[in-house]
């Protein structure tokens, strides 16, 4: 081959990979009846329901999965998948509002702090959507968006920092659970309209729980506390996140944290 040759050239005589009236498995001719299958096979459903494009929608249901993988049969969100969907929203031209819809029984506590302030960060506005749950870690995301909704009927699990597994009967294990929580308050008190007092009395109250300290928030109770913004679903979270987009989309500076 001459070295001054451009390489693409090299393969302009080339025969294509498949032959003239060949097609291919998922072509031309199987592309309708492949995607039908692939929209009943993903989505339940034989048509896929159109959105608009300068909205991106994310979900977070199940438990969340931190540095530790979860066992198979467990409905996990695993945060490494989530990240990069928030950095592509982010830099997409198309893109200019985020919905994230949340059903979680909470999880790895810094994964869950980790997606909070990748949420918080976001220069386009952004609304959290309740539905079901939004329980233990579940909370800081929530409240990390522009404006958070929640269902009627859902709920809100508040209770203090866990730890399971292995740990070292240690004061500074103690310590470090301390500070953990404190990091928990600090985002969610900053991000949201409830006081550090009422907080930690919702999180560290006894009785409301079997075999536990804490409290469940339901729907109205949570926008009376000031942990979130209104009561409603999915309509209701559409209009505002197309309200905001509207008036240029500023998230309301609610200061964060520094990790």
């Amino acid at each position: 081959m001459d070295g001054n040759k451009p390489i693409e050239t090299a393969y302009q005589n080339e025969e294509p990979a498949t032959p003239p009236g060949i097609e291919e498995p998922g072509g031309e001719g199987t592309q309708e009846a492949g995607g039908v299958v692939g929209t009943v096979k993903e989505f339940g459903q034989v048509a896929v329901p159109s959105t608009e494009p300068e909205i991106y929608c994310i979900t977070i249901i199940g438990q969340i999965e931190g540095h530790i993988v979860m066992p198979p049969h467990n409905k996990t969100t695993k945060y490494e998948h989530i990240i990069p969907q928030l950095v592509a929203a982010e830099q997409s031209k198309t893109v200019k509002g985020v919905l994230i819809i949340l059903n979680t029984v909470g999880g790895d506590v810094e994964a869950g702090l980790a997606i909070a302030e990748m949420i918080a960060s976001l220069s386009k506005p952004t609304v959290t959507v309740v539905v079901g749950g939004g329980h233990s870690i579940g909370v800081p995301i929530a409240v990390s968006s522009s404006y958070s909704i929640i269902a009627e009927s859902a709920t809100m699990t508040i209770h203090p920092i866990r730890m399971n597994g292995l740990v070292i009967g240690v004061p500074q294990t103690f310590e470090y659970m301390e500070k953990m929580q404190e990091r928990v308050v600090r985002f969610v008190t900053s991000h949201s309209r409830i006081s550090v007092e009422c907080f930690k009395d919702l999180m560290f109250k006894t009785g409301e729980l079997n075999r536990d300290i804490g409290t469940a928030v339901g729907g109205s109770d949570a926008v009376t506390f000031g942990l979130m913004d209104e009561v409603g679903g999915i309509g209701t979270a559409m209009a505002k996140l197309n309200q905001l987009i509207a008036l240029g989309g500023a998230p309301a500076e609610t200061g964060g944290l520094t990790q």
